[in-house]
């Protein structure tokens, strides 16, 4: 079938990939036409030079699928899109939105009569070979529309998507996802910081993560994927502490709040991201000299 795909990063531009190669008719648009050029060469997709371009390549009912970063610029796009598409059209919006926002824009499509989609989608830069898990929020009317899309991008045609719920859903089935997510990547982190720190037992890190993969109950594709890199490096001396956060973390947890539902294992993994990203900042600055303030136990100065 005919689809525009919204935003060609690494994600976007391998789902559009995925989808040419299952033999759909992809239109592509990115800010910067480099990428549509590379994916018309590699795979025949369609390049667009804009929105409006868009909405000529397409035709009805057209299907646009945005995967562009959330906020103002998938803001901007989808109001756009509002101006531009004809009544029975359909809107998939693919990128980590606060699923508040996507029951926004349901509403505000609907009012136009064009078709909202949320779909929560994961998989990464894995996607394009191994396929994408998708959780997908909308009318069901609109979701079948989009099913043949959500099949050729799935790990297979009947596992790996479902149509979750109503418009909202999706993204929230998403954000909850990437909760556990965080609590899992945690925990597998700080048991790895205690086996790495018993240095008198000189582990071998790359040993003891492959035979867990294999019928231990933690075996997971995360513990895979640690697996793979600490075969190359285990000291990970050159690897930065830093570790971002999209977003979708502080969405869950201000829904734990807003459930009174108590989550303190995805809590504690949100302020561990925190942590890393201001070690040395002036809350830490301020626990050495209380320390020291009733203890007496010396500060160590920064240079030294």
């Amino acid at each position: 079938m005919q689809i525009a795909v919204i935003g060609l990063g690494k994600m976007g531009a391998n789902m559009a990939r995925r989808l040419c190669r299952h033999g759909h008719d992809v239109i592509g648009y990115n800010r910067s036409a480099d990428i549509t050029q590379q994916l018309a060469k590699e795979e025949g997709l369609t390049p667009a030079k804009d929105l409006k371009d868009v909405i000529s390549l397409l035709k009805g009912p057209r299907l646009i699928w945005l995967m562009l970063p959330s906020g103002d610029v998938t803001e901007s796009v989808f109001q756009e899109f509002l101006t531009l598409l004809d009544k029975g059209d359909v809107i998939v919006d693919g990128g980590n939105a606060n699923y508040h926002e996507s029951q926004r824009r349901a509403e505000q499509a609907v009012a136009k009569q064009i078709g909202f989609v949320d779909a929560g989608t994961s998989g990464g830069v894995w996607g394009l070979d191994n396929g994408y898990c998708m959780m997908v929020g909308g009318d069901k009317s609109h979701v079948s529309l989009v099913e043949p899309v959500l099949k050729s991008l799935a790990p297979a045609e009947d596992r790996g998507w479902a149509h979750v719920g109503p418009a909202g859903s999706g993204h929230f089935t998403k954000m909850i996802h990437n909760g556990i997510e965080y609590g899992m990547m945690q925990a597998m982190a700080e048991g790895f910081a205690l086996l790495e720190g018993k240095k008198e037992f000189n582990l071998d890190l790359a040993e003891i993560s492959e035979i867990w993969r294999h019928g231990s109950v933690v075996r997971s594709w995360l513990l895979d994927l640690s697996a793979e890199f600490l075969k190359h490096d285990q000291t990970l001396e050159n690897s930065s502490a830093y570790v971002a956060d999209s977003g979708e973390g502080r969405w869950t947890l201000e829904e734990s709040i807003s459930q009174g539902i108590p989550a303190p294992v995805m809590a504690l993994a949100l302020t561990m991201r925190f942590a890393s990203q201001n070690p040395e900042g002036y809350g830490n600055r301020m626990l050495s000299m209380m320390r020291n303030a009733f203890g007496g136990h010396n500060i160590q100065n920064k240079d030294s």
